[in-house]
């Protein structure tokens, strides 16, 4: 009998204690191989690197943005224009309970953040019992999730373990969503990948955390040539303790008996430190395609756009839409069909995020009016107000005069002095 396997078990779980890790992972190969060490010694999890300020800013602010734009179903008409498809039994699951224990808000943010985090997202679609109707998507743990190419078949073949139960789940019924990868199966796992910066991070962290422990912080000290009695020293700090305190700043203090004041700065180790956790900062941003002064850090916001409107507009471009694209996607393939999605699509909602100032959306609105190309009906809706009678007129405005003709009694192909 061949216990092998059985020792390589009982050594991984002795290594998730050692590591403080038992009972967050099960133990797949794919977590087993992402268990390594870094160069400065810190072994990184997706649980500790969360406990850097910037990775959990990241994280937050994707997944968190995404869950607040609404998703819609929707059918697109011969016109070439689309309504939602409410009529259609996905329409209720995707857009508003995509099951019993969550929102739509809630599932998009648990989607986000494991894509965001493990590279991968993964979701069971639960199908009424003909099979027919989609009756609940139940997200699930990357972390437990073990994807395996068939070598005879070539079909993707997914095994989820919980509690040490290990259970197939058919290609049909899940729903993979994979962000940048290079092997066409699996979406990189950014923590794993990013190992070396996280673990830089962390180190620097600990650095920062010791140095204010047991450094000496002081901003200067009094020095004297002559030596002074204990109620001589007593009566010096009594006095110093008199300009403490912001309502004693600016006073003037007396030195007596040969003392003098001599400043400390920071000192260049200090300095450094500061420094290499500043740049660790930008460099876990870039990890997670996320601008620096979004998550508080204002070091190189003149780098951005000048206006905040368009840092958003870059964001969006760069950071969100082709996740926003890609969960599009994804929902097409896996739950609407081939056939189905010629006529039926998802979409993000992105005008929340490209929302102007009033005078702003004012502009646009009346440009939109008088062109033609919206009618009053269509902007009210916009600004969530009740449409009006005559509002789904289109107009535009006719009354464009030549300059010759100004101050004249001017109409189209007649003139009148």
């Amino acid at each position: 009998m061949n216990k092998k396997p059985n020792r390589l078990a009982r050594a991984a779980k002795a290594a998730l204690r050692f590591l403080g890790l038992n009972g967050q992972f099960s133990l797949t190969p794919d977590v087993l191989q992402n268990l390594q060490s870094t160069a400065s010694g810190k072994f990184v999890t997706v649980d500790s690197a969360l406990q850097l300020s910037a990775v959990f800013a990241c994280v937050r602010l994707v997944s968190e943005t995404v869950s607040t734009l609404p998703l819609k179903l929707y059918k697109a008409n011969p016109d070439g224009s689309s309504t939602l498809a409410k009529e259609h039994p996905l329409y209720n699951v995707l857009c508003s309970s995509p099951n019993y224990e969550m929102t739509q808000s809630r599932f998009l943010l648990f989607i986000v953040a494991s894509i965001v985090l493990w590279g991968n997202s993964y979701t069971e679609i639960i199908r009424s019992a003909n099979g027919r109707r989609i009756v609940s998507l139940d997200p699930l743990l990357p972390q437990n999730m073990q994807v395996i190419r068939n070598k005879v078949s070539g079909a993707l073949e997914y095994f989820y373990t919980v509690d040490g139960v290990r259970r197939q789940i058919n290609e049909k019924d899940i729903m993979h969503i994979r962000s940048f990868g290079i092997d066409g199966v699996m979406g990189i796992f950014t923590i794993s990948k990013g190992r070396e910066t996280f673990g830089t991070a962390m180190s620097a962290e600990q650095t920062a955390a010791k140095f204010f422990e047991n450094g000496l912080q002081t901003s200067g000290f009094l020095s004297t040539d002559k030596t002074n009695t204990p109620e001589q020293r007593q009566q010096l700090k009594k006095n110093i303790e008199s300009f403490m305190g912001s309502k004693n700043a600016g006073k003037v203090m007396v030195l007596e008996n040969g003392y003098s004041y001599n400043g400390i700065t920071m000192n260049p180790e200090a300095a450094q430190m500061l420094e290499t956790r500043s740049f660790e900062i930008e460099e876990i941003c870039r990890w997670f395609r996320v601008p620096p002064f979004m998550i508080g850090h204002l070091d190189k916001q003149s780098s951005w756009a000048a206006s905040a409107e368009a840092q958003d507009l870059q964001f969006l471009k760069y950071s969100l839409r082709p996740l926003l694209v890609n969960i599009e996607q994804e929902i097409s393939r896996c739950l609407i069909g081939r056939l189905e999605s010629e006529v039926y699509f998802v979409s993000f909602n992105i005008e929340g995020l490209l929302r102007a100032d009033s005078k702003t959306r004012s502009e646009y609105y009346a440009s939109a009016a008088d062109h033609g190309w919206m009618n009053r009906n269509e902007i009210r809706a916009k600004e969530n107000l009740p449409p009006i009678p005559g509002g789904d007129i289109y107009t535009i405005q006719s009354a464009l005069i030549p300059l010759d003709q100004v101050g004249t009694n001017y109409k189209k192909g007649k003139t009148d002095g």
